[in-house]
């Protein structure tokens, strides 16, 4: 089409200054000043940052250790994300849908936020309207207003009729000018939805959450309770404010929303090694929690690139002039489908005119063209548009059978209606059959074999004739039954239920049964990743947990997809689904961690306070303690491969390690507080640094149990932090910073005693609870995946 001439450069610059444009904007991630501001302005860095300023003024600088550890958090967090938002902000330029804009005389590509008030621009299958619009000119122009209304037929729009922002084109193509753009028009925000940097739906932050609420709640008045208690027991106000500050500081779990935020960014910056764009950043706990994989036929399995093999005549059917009307046709449609391209490049245009043309319709499943004197031509499906039995149908489903596609040629006195009310499907007078074939994706076995070993169950919906789908997946090594012709099926949810159990290939699946599929598994209690790459995937992308859309994709699959695989490398997706398990599953590991320390934190702070005793800790003796078993070895293990299927449970798995857990240590911890502030000639230092040495003990021996099993670099981690330990004892320079006295010699044999006892007592609770609950509810404590289990991460 001939450019028009649209809006001049001044034009657009007057209607920019009126804020008559489409600037509103959705990124891949949070801006640097919004990473800035979550990662610094939280209501525990509040906290944190309080008892910072009570200690500066009332203790020794070294009890604000921890205030290091608060900023070097901040600046690791902040970092790491800052990092990955580059990343992905970059990626997203590679697949950024682009607009053909009409300006001054000429069409150029743009961005969409670039389009203004009254700018006239074109749009075709495939792609999502930016703005509302009103249609100029259209040729056979349908679109998909399902994502807005709910509607799942797709209508016709000619000219003179509007066209709603987040609409799909799914046939033809047309010129529209915009008549609502940014805040004005109808669903401006639908594009960016699946691209806004939201952690939403997550189990994971759901229960981290509520266990931060429930220390909310606790951590005033144990502050209270321990400064009145200290006061109490004869302990200056400074001393009673600095033991107050050490129980309270402790309770927060604060490195466990930071190491959250750092597993996704870092999750999201090794995918974009990978050519993987991940458009919200929440999605990747979601992929580890996938057990379904709903994937097409098309482009995923096989290669997408259809080249013609062989004409066919169906019975007198003559070849020559199918040969021209099959050239005619593929010239007729300015953007023809896969199977339309592929027959266009098989033969040359004789240069018929059209006087009406249909697009294609995955819907409906043909095109066709009425050439006036060189007559009407309709090519689609051998099973929409020949009846069951009849020649062209039975051979079309005998090369359908061996894994090619087929297309029926044919020809009628005039194109049939394309409303949804023409429920007939044409009966043209068959010609020709175009066999078409596609090379499988070398990867494509692989990357089922890896699914099938993990235990997720892929299902392949296709809207290829079913014979050809099932001989596709069988080679592949799909491991299902016969294909099914979804078409057949019955609309009601029971009937695809019923499939669903009984198969895993699917044929002749049309976009609202994809959809459907979906739901069905949903109803099952599945976690579904669907992936697609056209404008019929673009409800099921939308409606899946997850939907990954092909880099080279329609833009309105890529919209709605929260991952992209830029490479079209099905392959990767291996990768993406790793990366998902090994931050849920080692996130929930590091949480126990966190929320021991919580338990006994606030155990020990009670006990103290009820007992009207010293605290028996400074804040630098638990800052040592929190760095050595928890902050550095759960950086370290949040950051490991680890490929075990998240399952549902999160805060239950994480309560029944951490609450008995955490009763153990603070018990060990203040008996042995107790046993040396009884015996003879022990100083309050020499007590402190007794507690401190039996919390020690205790807190690494909870560390080995979540870090199993102990191979070479969890074995390094845990003497590291051992070793760190024992030097720190043995440092005078070290005992005199951190006001550390080792008591006597049977004082110490004792606290080792007592550490020894309480390990036991957690060995004897941690495999109690494995046998009782059973060890797959305890899956991903202390059992983390076989390192050498095959894993593409």
């Amino acid at each position: 089409m001939a450019a028009l001439p649209g809006l001049t450069a001044a034009e657009v610059a007057a209607r920019v200054d009126r804020g008559e444009h489409n600037r509103v904007r959705s990124t891949t991630s949070r801006t640097v000043g919004d990473i800035i501001r979550a990662n610094v302005l939280t209501r525990f860095n509040a906290i944190l940052g309080s008892l910072l300023v009570v200690i500066l003024v009332v203790g020794p600088a070294q009890d604000a250790t921890f205030g290091v550890v608060l900023v070097l958090n901040i600046v690791i967090g902040v970092v790491q994300e800052v990092r990955s938002k580059l990343a992905l902000d970059r990626l997203a330029v590679v697949v950024a849908p682009v607009i053909r804009v009409h300006r001054d005389g000429a069409v150029r590509e743009l961005d969409p936020s670039d389009l203004v008030l009254d700018d006239v621009f074109d749009v075709a299958m495939g792609e999502q309207i930016p703005v509302d619009a009103v249609v100029l000119d259209a040729s056979g122009l349908e679109v998909d207003e399902s994502l807005l209304s709910g509607e799942s037929e797709a209508v016709e729009r000619v000219a003179g009729e509007g066209l709603l922002s987040g609409s799909v084109v799914v046939a033809g193509s047309g010129t529209v000018r915009a008549v609502a753009v940014g805040e004005d028009a109808y669903a401006h925000r639908l594009a960016g939805e699946a691209r806004r940097f939201e952690l939403v739906g997550s189990e994971l932050r759901a229960g981290t959450d509520t266990i931060l609420r429930g220390v909310t709640w606790l951590i005033v008045p144990t502050a209270v309770l321990l400064v009145w208690s200290q006061l109490n027991a004869d302990q200056s106000l400074r001393e009673a404010l600095r033991g107050s500050v050490a129980a309270v500081g402790s309770m927060v779990p604060e490195g466990l929303i930071l190491l959250t935020s750092v597993a996704f960014a870092v999750a999201a910056l090794r995918l974009t090694r990978r050519r993987v764009l991940i458009q919200e950043l929440a999605s990747v706990e979601a992929l580890a929690r996938v057990d379904v994989i709903c994937v097409d036929k098309t482009g995923t399995l096989t290669q997408g690139r259809l080249s013609e093999v062989d004409l066919v005549p169906v019975g007198d059917g003559d070849l020559e002039g199918a040969g021209r009307a099959l050239g005619a046709l593929g010239a007729a449609d300015p953007r023809p489908n896969a199977s339309l391209a592929a027959v266009a490049a098989a033969h040359s245009d004789p240069g018929w005119h059209a006087d009406e043309v249909v697009a294609f319709s995955s819907a409906r499943r043909w095109s066709g063209a009425d050439f006036g004197p060189d007559g009407c031509w309709l090519l689609g499906a051998p099973d929409v548009l020949a009846p069951a039995g009849s020649p062209a149908r039975t051979d079309g489903e005998a090369f359908a059978a061996e894994g090619h596609r087929v297309l029926l040629l044919g020809t009628m006195a005039a194109l049939p209606s394309t409303q949804p009310s023409a429920a007939d499907p044409p009966r043209p007078e068959p010609v020709a059959l175009v066999v078409l074939d596609e090379a499988l994706r070398e990867d494509a076995a692989d990357t089922v074999a890896f699914f099938q070993e993990q235990g997720v169950r892929l299902v392949v919906l296709s809207g290829d004739h079913a014979a050809t789908v099932g001989a596709v997946a069988r080679r592949v090594g799909v491991e299902a039954g016969d294909a099914v012709d979804a078409s057949a099926l019955a609309d009601d949810p029971g009937a695809i239920d019923e499939a669903l159990a009984e198969a895993s290939v699917f044929g002749r699946v049309d976009p609202y049964r994809k959809r459907a599929f979906v739901a069905s598994l949903h109803r099952s209690g599945h976690v579904v990743a669907m992936t697609g790459d056209g404008v019929n995937d673009v409800l099921a992308l939308r409606d899946a947990d997850i939907g990954v859309a092909m880099g080279s994709g329609t833009p309105a699959s890529r919209a709605v997809a929260r991952v992209v695989l830029l490479d079209d490398s099905w392959s990767a997706l291996p990768n993406v689904v790793a990366e998902g398990r090994r931050v849920i599953a080692n996130i929930e590991r590091v949480a126990c961690l966190f929320v021991t320390k919580t338990v006994y934190a606030t155990l020990l702070a009670l006990i103290v306070g009820v007992a009207g005793v010293p605290f028996p800790f400074y804040p630098r003796h638990l800052t040592i303690i929190s760095s050595l078993t928890i902050g550095i070895p759960a950086f370290f293990l949040a950051l490991e491969p680890n490929t075990r299927r998240a399952t549902p449970g999160f805060l239950r798995r994480v309560l029944l390690f951490a609450v008995p857990a955490g009763f153990t240590a603070a018990a060990a911890t203040y008996a042995g507080y107790a046993i040396a502030g009884r015996a003879a000639d022990v100083s309050l230092v020499e007590e402190r640094t007794s507690a401190t040495i039996v919390l020690f003990l205790v807190a690494m021996w909870v560390l080995s149990i979540l870090a199993r099993p102990l191979n070479g670099p969890r074995s390094l981690l845990l003497g590291s932090m051992a070793a760190a330990f024992v030097l720190l004892l043995l440092s005078p320079a070290m005992r005199t910073y951190f006001a550390l006295d080792i008591p006597p010699l049977p004082v110490l044999l004792a606290e080792f005693g007592v550490a020894g006892l309480a390990a036991v007592a957690l060995e004897a609770g941690w495999q109690g609870a494995r046998r009782v609950v059973g060890p797959d509810v305890l899956a991903s404590l202390g059992s983390p995946a076989d390192p050498n289990r095959r894993t593409h991460a």
